[in-house]
């Protein structure tokens, strides 16, 4: 596995489902079992109703780019030499929208709306940080 710099997500509380699913390739998001709402970043109570224990739900991996930036100049030590990287807000099919990177594409091709699937990128035995490629 190569070595990975950049800042490993912290796994605490409500979170750790959202990441052991990940280190399996699995996509999941919270929804709110009363009103419906998609919950992502993972919480233990819904944002719009309050309602506490939100389900997770297994996403297809499917979506489209919904706005995206290229980074040029890394705001970190810990991204420098990944420059430019695309950095983006994907929606996913079911609806939820997360911030992720586009890998595995030239950030001058990556455009509104383009279709992605996503990707797993393992950073340690335990974590898989999910990406999104051109689908």
């Amino acid at each position: 596995m190569p070595t990975y710099e950049q800042p490993f997500p912290e796994i605490r509380g409500v979170e750790a489902t959202f990441w052991a699913e990940a280190a399996r390739g699995r996509l999941v998001v919270q929804r709110c079992r009363v009103c419906r709402a998609w919950v992502h970043y993972p919480r233990i109570s819904c944002p719009q109703c309050a309602a506490a224990d939100p389900e997770w739900v297994a996403m297809s991996g499917r979506g489209t780019v919904y706005s995206f930036t290229v980074v040029h100049r890394a705001g970190t030590s810990a991204f420098r030499g990944e420059e430019p990287y695309t950095v983006a807000i994907v929606a996913l099919a079911e609806g939820p929208r997360l911030m992720t990177n586009v890998v595995e594409c030239p950030p001058e091709a990556v455009a509104v709306g383009m279709p992605v699937r996503v990707a797993f990128r393992p950073v340690s035995d335990e974590i898989a940080v999910p990406v999104f490629r051109p689908a």
